[in-house]
């Protein structure tokens, strides 16, 4: 087994690193929140959570809150594990480089 094969591609962008990363330490997080603290901008933030979702590593939630529309998202079991897997593999990386 080579040193990156538990390397996750989909983990590869800051901003869906940044996603997961957040999603792990809290049970769910608004659109706003994200946004706010990836500071990134509304189409950018959809289309990396789309890739996601698409993966099923986030669950997507829409609702309304009186007239105005919430998304939350949420890291699935799949997603936790993948993320895990990922971050293990970096820290082996790091650890053992040759």
């Amino acid at each position: 087994m080579g040193l990156i094969d538990n390397i996750n591609k989909l983990f590869d962008h800051r901003i869906r690193l940044g996603i997961m990363s957040i999603l792990l330490v809290n049970d769910e997080v608004d659109f706003n929140r994200l946004k706010e603290l990836l500071d990134v901008t509304d189409g950018n933030l959809a289309s990396h959570t789309k890739t996601l979702e698409k993966a099923q590593y986030i669950k997507i939630e829409k609702s309304f809150i009186g007239k105005k529309p919430n998304t939350k998202y949420r890291a699935t079991t799949l997603g936790k594990q993948a993320f895990k897997k990922h971050i293990d593999a970096l820290e082996h990386l790091i650890r053992n480089p040759e």
